[in-house]
């Protein structure tokens, strides 16, 4: 079984468009990738060419027995996947499971073991030359002859594999004739046509038959699907899902259940009709319980599709009243798997640590045999926070930290082997990693400090200061977990130019149970901010900090808390942020995803519109004295450039140092890695600019 494994204008965008090819001094498409971005520190280049040597295992699965390891890797072209041992893990014997179509240039990814073993599920684009190219396509290779066969013959994105219990069927998520990923981080259409109605791409759940390879749509039209799980009889499904577009509604999207025979979905938990700790909430990765009576299903204070945390909730599969079965935990669920008639197993955020846990639903308590912390991030593909498990109880993940790049792991949970050795001889560039605990306003709080690169405590002599960079993840509903970056946007790669680097989880982050993560509903940039700024006190009073080299960056929500952060308070020197939001107000009306701000302000703007201009950076304009790089996607529909445009120019009309770059044909996630090359390159040179050392 598999214990199945950023957020965060009121000027039109036509406008905005055809204003950025005005000589308004905007940096724009092709000045992206050009002179502007040179690196002035050497040190730069050679970083970020550490930083694309990593090599990144996508997904990782235990076979039933636990004997195998099936792992995907991005190669030379394309994806690879691989089968190691897991006694003995040689990369001299390990197996490549290819299609058999002699393509090249094209890959394979997420592995998924049938229930029996005999299987491999996978999909790839490695199609004979009559398939369209690029095209993924469900396979499964036997392990009996060591071939694979092709199932499907699809146009359109497949994703999310699922073998049925019995083995006769693979479920997947599809959006059929897709032009783009789903969700709300990929990059929008541009705009065109009737807005909301034209070109509307729904997700639904697919099934196809092994041996016939007969596919169908499950989930009807009128219904976008984010989630699904097979009941134990293979009759049935439970999927999240709400009405289309499906990048806007996964934040009041209803738990359904529906028999994959035909017949039309039963909604069995609607949270915005129901009292109690669930209301107005969000739901996600439901899982049905071995016997089919109940399911399992994770249900809190969610910022974002795939960014999972909250308590663990049970519910009668026929529907009924959801019952929290973790109500006070000290952490945030974020990925489950039933591994036991009464056993739930839990990964979940412990502070900035990964914890796996199996909840005992008889005493209510975690088994004291089953538990592991890890100070890394972990997954297997797919879901955050997977973990593939076997029927021994056996796990497969990829860890990933601070300090060693990501490899796959396997084996029991107090003795795992370490599977790949994608990334030996790659040595971290940046300091020693140190976990960081204060308090304020009555809440234990939690961070990350990296130390500047080979820094000791008698490093530079008496009176020696260094730079201290804040970065603020974004969410706010998530949580900074170490992990090894990569050629992206982030705080970790200023550590190797010697600055030290802390990245905070403040109240709104997962990791210290649902009353943390609801602390700053209807009070944004404020009790956060005041969060940051304490535990930079604890830092200054430690470390030789230089108080008048400090920064502040982030991304999406931490992108707000940049642009919002100094507006309050003019103790940073220099700043970057990256697709913020500058008006919540204007931003309403603007972004894709309208539906997540109404859990998180308490009502819509137009019924309150006062709680959204309280946490707004433009009201604050005028206090702003923080040089400040603003950069974004033109297609973002998480949070769309005219914010950005908006911060840029206001500061701009109030003389405060500046610059906007915007990024062609990117969403809130970069792709491109050119792009992603960029931002990076800019930021560093930024803060090196205006936080020059003495």
């Amino acid at each position: 079984m598999t214990f199945a494994d950023v957020r965060s204008c009121s000027i039109r965008f036509a406008f905005f468009a055809s204003t950025v090819v005005l000589t308004l001094g905007i940096t724009t498409a092709g000045q992206a990738q050009t002179g502007a971005s040179t690196s002035k520190d050497p040190r730069i280049g050679a970083l970020i060419e550490t930083l694309g040597k990593t090599k990144t295992p996508s997904s990782a699965a235990i076979s039933p027995d636990g004997m195998t390891v099936a792992w995907a890797v991005r190669a030379r072209g394309g994806s690879q996947i691989h089968l190691t041992d897991v006694v003995n893990p040689d990369p001299a014997k390990e197996k490549i499971v290819g299609t058999g179509s002699g393509a090249t240039s094209c890959g394979s990814s997420e592995p998924n073991w049938s229930p029996d073993g005999q299987w491999l599920a996978f999909v790839s684009d490695c199609t004979a030359a009559t398939e369209n190219h690029g095209q993924d396509q469900v396979f499964v290779w036997s392990k009996t002859t060591g071939e694979s066969k092709q199932l499907t013959h699809l146009a359109g994105n497949i994703d999310s594999l699922a073998w049925s219990p019995d083995g006769k069927a693979i479920g997947f998520l599809f959006v059929e004739n897709a032009t783009r990923s789903a969700g709300a981080l990929a990059a929008m259409k541009p705009w065109a046509g009737v807005i909301g109605e034209d070109g509307v791409e729904i997700q639904r759940v697919g099934v196809v038959d092994v041996a016939s390879g007969s596919f169908s749509q499950v989930t009807p039209a009128k219904l976008h699907a984010y989630e699904f799980g097979w009941s134990p009889d293979s009759k049935h499904l439970v999927f999240v899902a709400a009405n289309p577009p499906g990048e806007n509604n996964w934040w009041v999207a209803q738990l359904y259940t529906e028999d994959i025979a035909g017949g039309e979905p039963k909604s069995i938990l609607d949270t915005t009709k129901i009292s109690g700790s669930l209301h107005d909430l969000q739901v996600a990765v439901p899982r049905w319980s071995p016997d089919g009576t109940q399911i399992a299903f994770i249900g809190g204070l969610m910022s974002d599709q795939g960014s999972t945390g909250g308590d663990v909730y049970l519910i009668p599969a026929a529907g009924g009243e959801a019952k929290d079965v973790t109500p006070g935990r000290a952490a945030s669920v974020a990925f489950i798997g039933w591994i036991g008639p009464k056993v739930i197993g839990i990964a979940e955020h412990l502070g900035g640590s990964s914890h796996l846990a199996a909840l005992d639903l008889g005493t209510g308590k975690d088994l004291p045999q089953a538990s592991a912390t890890f100070p890394e991030s972990i997954g297997a593909g797919g879901p955050v926070m997977s973990v593939s498990v076997s029927n021994v109880h056996t796990v497969a993940l990829i860890r990933s930290s601070f300090e060693t790049a990501p490899e796959v792991w396997a084996g029991p949970l107090d003795g795992m082997k370490q599977i790949t050795h994608l990334n030996d001889g790659i040595e971290p560039a940046w300091g020693k990693t140190e976990n960081i605990e204060w308090t304020n306003d009555g809440f234990k709080v939690q961070g990350w400090l990296l130390y500047p690169a080979g820094w000791t405590p008698s490093d530079g002599g008496p009176g020696k200061k260094y730079p201290l960079l804040v970065s603020v993840h974004g969410g706010p509903s998530s949580a900074v977990t170490p992990r090894w970056p990569g050629v992206g946007y982030g705080g970790v790669p200023f550590s190797a130019l010697g600055y030290f680097v802390f990245m905070p989880n403040p109240r709104g982050s997962y990791g210290q149970g649902e009353k943390f993560t609801q602390a700053n509903i209807k009070d944004f940039g404020y009790g956060d901010l005041r969060d940051i700024l304490a535990g930079m006190d604890v830092l200054e009073k430690r470390f030789p900090i230089d108080k008048d080299r400090e920064g502040l960056t982030g991304w999406s929500y931490g992108g707000f808390m940049t642009m919002f952060g100094v507006t309050q308070t003019t103790r940073f020197k220099a700043a970057v942020a990256g697709a913020g939001i500058s008006d919540w107000e204007s931003y309403y009306g603007e972004n894709s995803i309208d539906q997540w701000m109404v859990p998180f302000f308490g009502k819509t703007v137009y019924d309150d519109p006062a709680v959204y201009a309280k946490s707004s950076a433009i009201e604050y304009i005028k206090k702003v004295k923080t040089p400040t790089l603003v950069v974004v996607g033109d297609r973002d529909g998480e949070c769309p450039a005219p914010q950005s445009f908006e911060f840029w120019h206001a500061l701009r009309a109030e003389g405060v140092k500046t610059q906007l770059v915007i990024y062609p044909n990117e969403g809130h996630g970069f792709r491109d890695a050119g792009h992603r090359r960029d931002v990076l390159e800019r930021a560093l040179n930024w803060f090196e600019t205006e936080m020059p050392g003495k």
